[in-house]
């Protein structure tokens, strides 16, 4: 399924590794996270590679609605009461940061960036909605509880941020990676100690960030404990109205959707991979009913990693690897997470103390409700013996007729029809039969 995203777009290719090379650091991953890791790194002098197993951007970033807002649900009332103000205050004030800093770049690289407020709706429960206004007043910022929105249909309510922003992915890493050091087609094998192995060579890096969405490397940090991965279902119509904003709905997988040019960009239907709720179906209802008369030009599906706590892991992969870095579970707001993670990473690696790092630390505690669903989703599927398994760490499958796609239901991993492995963090293909 072709996204909206790349039907006007030409990505710069790159050609394969060349044979053994050493740097000073080593980026795996050519998505948004990985692009901006490089470009950052680049702008301060430092050596570097990107590595990616297919093409840049062809994964989530290709598939991400490309709003760039710091208002990522009703996080922040929740975050002031589990971790207190301060860790709230130093999420938001990375996220604002990340919007500005895309804004500078815009200049520089054009990519359809436009100013846009973002609102989160509700038909229900506004008060939570009041809260949360409540609680970014006391962090400083000016979001407002409205009632009145440019929507076509009637919402209880509405939290409003200013100056936020969307804006076209593939055109900015089109733009911002012509004069990066990127090698495509080379997927990483295995990481063991200061070297990655792939086929066509092995790189040596003082540093190396783990920037693929989903980490691959079982043996530290506990990530197939700390993540899940969801489906998310977009579509691009014609004849929509102008709703002058982006939009989330508060309610648990509510819908999204914002503008582009003459189109309505609409998604929705999430649900856990290897599960079966939502999809295409949930999207095509949402948008009949609140914005009839539309015409379906695109529709593809993304993949997104969430972590426990809704807050993303980024920073020292494990307290055993020192030189071995992380940006993941952005819990589907991946554009503002990806700037973030660029400039925290950036830091830590040459030393510099960065204010916003803390509230992101992959090492904090795992004590969510969340991890619990994660371990019996995993126990379910592990104990079933129906075949094929996944070459992960060996779950039951589940068959995607609508995909034609063999799909794990306990860390997201994705196969063609015929084992060829899709998402990660399966390393191998799969025998289906």
């Amino acid at each position: 399924m072709e996204s909206l995203w790349e039907a006007d777009i030409k990505i710069p290719e790159f050609p394969p590794l060349p044979g053994d090379v050493s740097t000073d650091v080593l980026i795996i991953g050519g998505g948004m996270t990985g692009i901006l890791c490089a470009l950052e790194l680049d702008r301060r002098g430092i050596s570097y590679i990107l590595l990616e197993a297919r093409r840049i951007g062809s994964g989530t970033t290709r598939g991400t609605t490309a709003v760039l807002t710091a208002q990522h649900s009703a996080l922040y009332s929740d975050m002031a009461q589990k971790f207190g103000m301060q860790k709230a205050g130093q999420y938001l004030e990375a996220n604002l940061c990340a919007v500005q800093r895309f804004r500078e770049l815009s200049e520089k690289y054009p990519c359809d960036f436009e100013e846009k407020p973002s609102y989160m709706y509700a038909n229900a429960g506004v008060h939570r909605l009041e809260r949360e206004v409540k609680t970014l007043a006391k962090l400083g910022f000016s979001a407002e509880f409205v009632t009145n929105t440019p929507l076509p249909f009637y919402v209880d309510g509405a939290v409003r941020y200013p100056g936020m922003a969307q804006f076209h992915p593939l055109k900015f890493i089109a733009g911002a990676a012509k004069r990066l050091k990127i090698y495509e087609n080379t997927f990483v094998r295995r990481i063991d100690g200061d070297t990655a192995w792939t086929d066509h060579g092995k790189v040596r890096a003082k540093a190396v960030i783990m920037a693929t969405r989903y980490p691959f490397l079982n043996r530290y940090g506990l990530y197939f404990m700390k993540l899940y991965q969801i489906r998310s279902f977009v579509t691009a119509l014609e004849g929509g109205p102008d709703v002058m904003g982006t939009y989330v709905d508060a309610s648990e997988r509510g819908a999204y959707f914002r503008n582009y040019k003459n189109y309505l960009v609409a998604g929705g239907g999430d649900h856990r991979t290897g599960t079966k709720a939502g999809g295409f179906p949930a999207v095509f209802g949402y948008v009949k009913r609140n914005f009839p008369g539309c015409k379906i030009s695109y529709s593809w599906a993304a993949q997104d990693s969430i972590s426990l706590d809704g807050i993303p892991y980024i920073g020292r992969y494990s307290p055993k690897t020192p030189d071995l870095y992380v940006a993941t579970g952005f819990n589907e707001w991946g554009m503002t997470s990806a700037m973030a993670a660029s400039a925290i990473l950036a830091d830590m690696i040459t030393g510099v103390q960065n204010s916003h790092a803390p509230v992101f630390s992959p090492n904090r505690s795992m004590w969510q409700k969340q991890l619990f669903m994660n371990l019996g989703e995993t126990f379910i599927n592990f104990i079933l013996p129906t075949a094929p398994r996944c070459t992960h760490l060996g779950c039951s499958m589940r068959w995607n007729k609508e995909d034609r796609t063999w799909d794990c239901p306990c860390h997201g991993s994705r196969f063609d029809e015929h084992g060829k492995l899709i998402d990660n963090p399966a390393m191998r293909d799969l025998k289906p039969r």
